[in-house]
C-alpha cells in the first residue's frame, strides 16, 4: 500500500469520524450514566414559543445541510436530492428542484444561483425557477454547504480545497489549497461572504480571508494548533460559522479556543478563550454564544473574553449550533427541541418541540422567528414572544 493511499484513505476517514461517531464512542456513551443527555427540567417560561409553519422539503438531513435565507425567501437542501425555495412568511414552497442524485451538502444561494454538492463531488447549480442551470466536478467530496455570492460558487472539499465556479456557467474561476490533518471532523462547517470578502475555517486550526474574485488570500489567524499524540487528539477543526460583529473576526474549534480578532487592526485578535466546541458560535453585539463538546452552554463578553454565564442545564443533549435572536438564544437538541435561553443570565426561557429526530442543522435567526432543519427533512419555523 502506497503512502499516497495511506494518506488518501486517511483524508476520507473523515466521512466517518462525524459528531455523532464521537459522541457515541465516547462524551455519550450510555455504558456511564455521566454522559447521558440530562432530562428535561420544569423552568418558569419568559417567552411563548410556538411553530408558526412547517413543511416538508425533502427527507432526511445532517451536518452538510442548512438553511439559507434571500430577501423574504429560505433556500433549503436535503440529502434525497431534493432542492427548495420557500416564502417565509407563510411557508409556502415557491419552487422545488432535483438534483437527480444523493447529496452531501447544501444549500448556498444568492437568490439567483441555488447551489449542491452530490455524493461524488457534483456541485450542481439551479436558476431561480428551480432549473438546473449547470453542473461541474469539484476536486473531491464536498460535506459543508457552498457559498454564493459576488458572482461565484465557492465550495470546500474533503483534501482542503476551496473551489469557485463562475456562477453564471460553472466554470473553475480559482482554487487553492492547504495542508490539512490526517482527520477532520463532519460537523456544522460554513463559509461566508461579506464585505467583498470569502471567510472559511479550515480543519488545521485557521481562518482565512480570502478575495472571492481571484482566490488571492488576503488574512489567514491562528484559532487553535493541533496536539496531542494520537491524530484524533490532534483534531482541531475550526468549526460553524465565522462571526461578523463590527470590527471583530471571531470562530472557536473543537479541542481548541474561542477566538476574536480585529479586522481594523490588521486582524490582531484580541481576546482568546480555550474552548471546545462540535458545532459553533454565534454572536450579538455584547456576547459570543456557544455550547461545549458536553452541550453546556457559555456566553462570554465581546469586549474582552470574559465568562458572563454558563448554563449547564442542557448537558448531554448534543446540542445544535446557536441562533441569537431578540428575545434569546436558541438551541436545538438530540430530540428536535428547540430550547431558548436568555443572553442575559443564561436561564431557560421556553422550548418547544419540532420533531423530526436530532437537529443537526445549525439554527438560522430570522426577524419572523428562529428556522430550524429538521433530522427528517422539515423546515420550521418557530415563532418567538
Amino acid at each position: 500500500m502506497s503512502l499516497a493511499f495511506t494518506r488518501r484513505a486517511l483524508r476520507n476517514s473523515v466521512l466517518a469520524l462525524s459528531v455523532s461517531a464521537l459522541a457515541g464512542c465516547s462524551l455519550f456513551s450510555n455504558r456511564n450514566p455521566r454522559y447521558d443527555p440530562s432530562p428535561l427540567t420544569e423552568y418558569t417560561a419568559g417567552i411563548s414559543a410556538t411553530i408558526v409553519w412547517s413543511v416538508s422539503v425533502g427527507s432526511d438531513g445532517g451536518y452538510g445541510f442548512a438553511p439559507v435565507m434571500v430577501g423574504d425567501s429560505v433556500y433549503a437542501a436535503t440529502p434525497n436530492g431534493s432542492v427548495s425555495k420557500v416564502d417565509i412568511a407563510s411557508g409556502r414552497i415557491q419552487w422545488r428542484g432535483d438534483a437527480k442524485h444523493e447529496l452531501t451538502a447544501g444549500v448556498g444561494s444568492d437568490g439567483q444561483t441555488t447551489a449542491v454538492a452530490t455524493a461524488d463531488g457534483t456541485i450542481v447549480a439551479f436558476d431561480d425557477t428551480g432549473v438546473e442551470k449547470w453542473k461541474t466536478k469539484a476536486s473531491s467530496a464536498v460535506n459543508i454547504p457552498p457559498t454564493v455570492g459576488a458572482g461565484v460558487v465557492v465550495v470546500r472539499s474533503s483534501d482542503y480545497r476551496i473551489q469557485a465556479f463562475d456562477a453564471a456557467t460553472g466554470e473553475l474561476r480559482w482554487n487553492i489549497q492547504r495542508p490539512g490533518p490526517a482527520l477532520a471532523l463532519k460537523t456544522t462547517m460554513q463559509m461566508i461572504i461579506v464585505d467583498g470578502l470569502l471567510i472559511s475555517g479550515m480543519p488545521n486550526g485557521r481562518l482565512m480571508a480570502i478575495n472571492p474574485a481571484n482566490g488571492a488570500v488576503q488574512w489567514e489567524g491562528t484559532i487553535s494548533i493541533s496536539q496531542g499524540a494520537t491524530d484524533l487528539e490532534r483534531i482541531s477543526d475550526v468549526v460553524g460559522s465565522p462571526q461578523i460583529q463590527g470590527p471583530l473576526l471571531c470562530g472557536v474549534s473543537y479541542q481548541g479556543r474561542m477566538v476574536c480578532f480585529d479586522v481594523s487592526q490588521g486582524g490582531r485578535p484580541i481576546w482568546e478563550q480555550n474552548f471546545s466546541s462540535n458545532t459553533g458560535m454565534a454572536t450579538d453585539a455584547q456576547q459570543a454564544y456557544a455550547a461545549n463538546q458536553r452541550s453546556v452552554v457559555y456566553a462570554f463578553s465581546l469586549a474582552d473574553g470574559h465568562e458572563v454565564w454558563k448554563q449547564d442545564a442542557l448537558s448531554n443533549r448534543r446540542l445544535s449550533a446557536p441562533a441569537v435572536v431578540p428575545q434569546a438564544v436558541a438551541f436545538g437538541d438530540l430530540e428536535g427541541y428547540v430550547h431558548f435561553l436568555s443572553r442575559t443570565d443564561g436561564k431557560l426561557l421556553g422550548r418547544v418541540q419540532v420533531g423530526g429526530d436530532a437537529i443537526t442543522s445549525p439554527l438560522l435567526a430570522t426577524n419572523r422567528g428562529v428556522l430550524v432543519q429538521t433530522g427528517n427533512g422539515n423546515l420550521v419555523l418557530v415563532g418567538v414572544n
